[in-house]
């Protein structure tokens, strides 16, 4: 049989493409992953090598500088990235859930303006919906934006802002006074330009610094404060007040394949590990991979691999194909999520004591994991989406 995760049906582009960020895994992500994790420094001369190879670029259209790829290419590539390291798969899930919803909902003038340097990498996005009060009720929104004239005055804090600092264009969801019944409908989606770094970047517009994660280090997490910061009305994606939420939650489904592609890498690598490990080390004088009890474990392991990364090439290949994918989303970024801490938890307990020391790389992938099945909508979530949809197919006459 072919190794775990293979995915049928890719062009030659497709797979010269995947082979080269494998490659690019293996040389430079992998070997300098836990040092830079454990320090967390962000990873400069591995983000400027995904600048070089064009990875930021990879799904805008060719007329706007990208290179016009797929979601599946996109989710195949994330896969093998988080594999080698997921705080550099996050430094661009953010920038493209962005680009995905500019090109998508922004006027031609905004998608003219941002997306070619966007494929360079020379403007880089952030998402922000979160709020430290705010859970997954996204209606309850408190950030709001006050039309001045021309322009609007944002007074509000976000939170859990990827890329908070290294980026210089935030997609920035607030309430806006629309006067509509439905609270999702008074919200508004502003693309906010500001300078990288930390401290108040811009008036009225502060970056308190990284947040202190438990895993996923590295990249920058951190909070927005809005102090009576001015922004024009042409700054609306798409010149559509009161479209916000609609727009947030298209990229917040692509998002939840992109989650999806991280957590089979992360599962991959854990399987990876363990089966290495398995094979060199020995207790009563063999291979703890010719013990029954392990053996079955690396068994189960395989099969939520595979599964987990054919469910997210199945939500993938639905979007590509332009037909309705949110149950289909919900299923592999549930799924693959759950799976992936399922099979770190395995291939830990397979390294035993040793898996304990950070010396090993599974240490690192056990803090990893955990916030899979929080980002993008946690399990719970997903399962409300996914029952939603299967009551809406299978209704009762």
């Amino acid at each position: 049989m072919a190794r775990l995760a293979q995915t049928a049906g890719l062009t030659d582009v497709q797979q010269e493409i995947l082979s080269t960020v494998k490659s690019f895994v293996d040389k430079e992500i992998i070997p300098h992953a836990q040092e830079l994790e454990h320090s967390d420094t962000y990873p400069q001369d591995i983000v400027d090598g995904m600048k070089e190879m064009g990875l930021f670029g990879l799904t805008i259209a060719e007329e706007y500088g990208g290179l016009g790829e797929s979601l599946l290419t996109y989710a195949l590539v994330v896969e093998q990235i988080a594999r080698g390291w997921m705080s550099v798969s996050g430094v661009i899930n953010t920038h493209f859930i962005v680009a995905h919803m500019i090109s998508h909902h922004g006027t031609e003038e905004q998608k003219k303006h941002y997306l070619p340097k966007m494929a360079e990498g020379a403007i880089r996005g952030a998402f922000s919906m979160s709020e430290p009060d705010l859970g997954s009720d996204v209606a309850a929104i408190k950030t709001r934006a006050k039309q001045d004239g021309d322009d609007f005055v944002i007074d509000g804090a976000k939170m859990w802002l990827t890329n908070g600092g290294s980026s210089n264009l935030i997609a920035l969801l607030v309430k806006t006074d629309e006067g509509a019944e439905k609270p999702y409908q008074n919200l508004t989606c502003f693309l906010v330009d500001k300078p990288e770094g930390f401290g108040e970047v811009s008036p009225g517009l502060t970056i308190p610094g990284k947040l202190d994660k438990m895993g996923y280090k590295g990249v920058d997490t951190t909070e927005a404060v809005f102090d009576g910061f001015r922004i024009g009305g042409g700054q609306i994606l798409g010149d559509k007040r009161g479209g916000g939420f609609a727009q947030m939650m298209d990229g917040v489904e692509v998002g939840r394949v992109n989650v999806s592609a991280r957590a089979c890498g992360i599962a991959i690598r854990a399987f990876e590990l363990a089966i290495d490990y398995a094979q060199s080390r020995q207790t009563f004088g063999k291979p703890i991979a010719q013990h029954q009890a392990i053996a079955f474990k690396l068994a189960e392991m395989g099969t939520k691999v595979e599964a987990a990364h054919l469910m997210m090439v199945n939500a993938a290949r639905l979007k590509d194909s332009g037909e309705r994918f949110d149950v289909e989303a919900g299923m592999a970024k549930l799924l693959a999520s759950e799976f992936c801490s399922e099979v770190t938890q395995e291939s830990f307990r397979i390294h035993g004591g040793y898996g304990f020391s950070k010396e090993y790389e599974i240490e690192r992938l056990m803090r990893e994991a955990p916030f899979l099945l929080i980002g993008e909508g946690t399990s719970e979530i997903q399962k409300t989406i996914i029952s939603r949809g299967l009551l809406r197919e299978y209704r009762s006459r």
